[in-house]
């Protein structure tokens, strides 16, 4: 098998996995609105454990539930975190202009002292 051959299985291979990652996330509300994704993590923090326990059951593995690690709770505002980076992309944006000046400047000052 060739190099090119081998590269494109890869590629097709990675394509396929991120494809289906999205079509889960889809399928289980978690691109939809801030609601569908709080009652998919609600769903998931009750799904978690139990299939845990289930696959140490399957493997063999004793583990006890004082063992398990509780659920992380998460304290957070979809909405305060869509601002935020909506926030820091436009403030971004604004002094691009000025940056890419800034950075002009100092790639013919490199340019003029290469030069020299």
């Amino acid at each position: 098998m060739n190099c090119c051959a081998f590269n494109s299985f890869r590629f097709l291979i990675k394509g396929g996995l991120a494809g289906a990652a999205v079509y889960v996330a889809y399928d289980q509300g978690l691109l939809g609105s801030g609601t569908e994704g709080a009652e998919a993590l609600k769903k998931a923090q009750e799904t978690l454990p139990p299939a845990i326990q289930e696959w140490t059951n399957y493997l063999g593995w004793e583990v006890r539930a004082a063992q398990l690690p509780p659920t992380p709770k998460f304290d957070f505002s979809l909405s305060n975190s869509w601002n935020k980076g909506v926030h820091t992309v436009m403030s971004a944006l604004s002094v691009a202009p000025t940056r890419a000046c800034e950075y002009t400047v100092e790639g013919w000052k490199y340019v003029k002292d290469l030069v020299k």
